[in-house]
């Protein structure tokens, strides 16, 4: 199990999403391990975050590609969680399951490949530096480099029982800043407009936006507002999120959102929006329960389909019309805490599996 050391090495060096001298190491030694199977590294170099890798095999021309997805990108910065530990059962540390760890599942399946002989053609791997953050900027990459590729795979952690994600949720950060009028909330209170009060009303149109049975939820997270408890308050904001399950509720939430923020009950008040979709929904679809039937005929194994409210990149490439499955990394656990572990067993099996499918695509060129 030569791959733990290098899960090991990667994971001791913190990245830190906003640490680019970090996430630039890990960065060169997938530069150096992929550059020894003999793919061509192409860096997009970046300032505010760290540069993202793109890997390219050989390619037969007018053939299906196969693009795996992953991210170097971890959630602590430098000082609070960087150790490495194992026991017979886990690996422990920062990113051993989102995802470094499934970084490792994909590079190892394509290690044994080629030291079977195999020569890898048509896959192709793109590693980017900002998932953590929301891949505010990763995401314009992604789609447009999406656009070439039949099929995507997304390395992020498998499911308790190895199950494979067929969709997520879409998900959108949004600011409402409600501008008012301070006065003496004793003299003159009745000259003031009162920025806390808006925000009060529109918090609660916002969260009746929420219908549960259609998995579309908005949470209004963070609020902020006012000077003092003695005046009226001049400004307001409040911050909350969207997710959604279907294409058609972001629709309906966006437009009733929009309503909200123009829509003033105080007197005298204004409201701005700013904010936005970060990644759209990954809906299930016939083509993704297709493959996910294909890969268990190649596999001969069961594997359950699972839908999550948590985003990944897999949303960018599955909006771009690509058959996209994710969650092809280790099972793990505890991750964005101190505690995250990932399992010995879980990575054998991955590397299995992903061994089998990419032979058969190179082979075949097509699921």
């Amino acid at each position: 199990m030569n791959y733990i050391a290098d899960l090991k090495k990667v994971v001791e060096i913190n990245s830190y999403t906003k640490n680019t001298e970090g996430v630039n190491l890990v960065g060169e030694i997938f530069d150096e391990w992929f550059g020894a199977l003999g793919f061509e590294t192409v860096i997009y170099k970046r300032n505010n975050v760290g540069d993202h890798r793109y890997y390219k095999s050989l390619h037969v021309k007018n053939s299906p590609k196969l693009l795996l997805l992953g991210h170097i990108d971890t959630v602590f910065p430098p000082g609070k969680f960087e150790y490495f530990t194992e026991d017979d059962t886990w690996v422990y540390g920062p990113g051993v399951c989102d995802m470094k760890g499934g970084n490792i599942v994909l590079l190892e399946a394509l290690r044994q490949l080629t030291c079977k002989g195999v020569k890898i053609q048509n896959i192709d791997i793109l590693l980017v530096s900002d998932e953590e953050t929301g891949s505010d900027d990763s995401k314009y990459l992604t789609a447009e480099l999406a656009k070439e590729y039949a099929y995507c795979f997304v390395y992020e952690a498998a499911g308790a029982h190895l199950e494979l994600v067929t969709g997520r949720k879409g998900v959108g950060t949004f600011f409402v800043d409600i501008e008012g009028k301070a006065a003496h909330a004793g003299n003159h209170y009745s000259e003031g407009c009162d920025a806390n009060l808006e925000l009060a009303y529109k918090l609660q149109k916002l969260v009746q936006l929420t219908d549960l049975d259609k998995g579309t939820t908005v949470n209004v997270g963070k609020i902020m507002g006012g000077i003092g408890a003695n005046t009226v308050s001049p400004q307001a904001q409040l911050v909350f999120e969207l997710r959604y399950k279907y294409s058609a509720e972001k629709e309906r939430v966006l437009a009733a959102i929009e309503k909200i923020v123009q829509t003033s009950v105080v007197d005298g008040v204004k409201a701005t929006l700013s904010g936005g979709i970060q990644r759209d929904v990954m809906q299930t679809t016939e083509d993704s329960i297709a493959l996910l039937k294909k890969i268990e005929k190649i596999t001969q194994q069961q594997i359950s389909a699972e839908e999550r409210g948590g985003v990944s990149d897999a949303n960018i490439v599955s909006a771009c019309g690509v058959v996209t499955l994710d969650g092809f990394g280790p099972f793990g656990d505890g991750d964005h805490t101190v505690k995250e572990r990932a399992s010995k067993e879980s990575f054998v099996r991955r590397i299995e599996m992903s061994r089998k499918l990419f032979g058969y695509f190179i082979k075949n060129l097509k699921f």
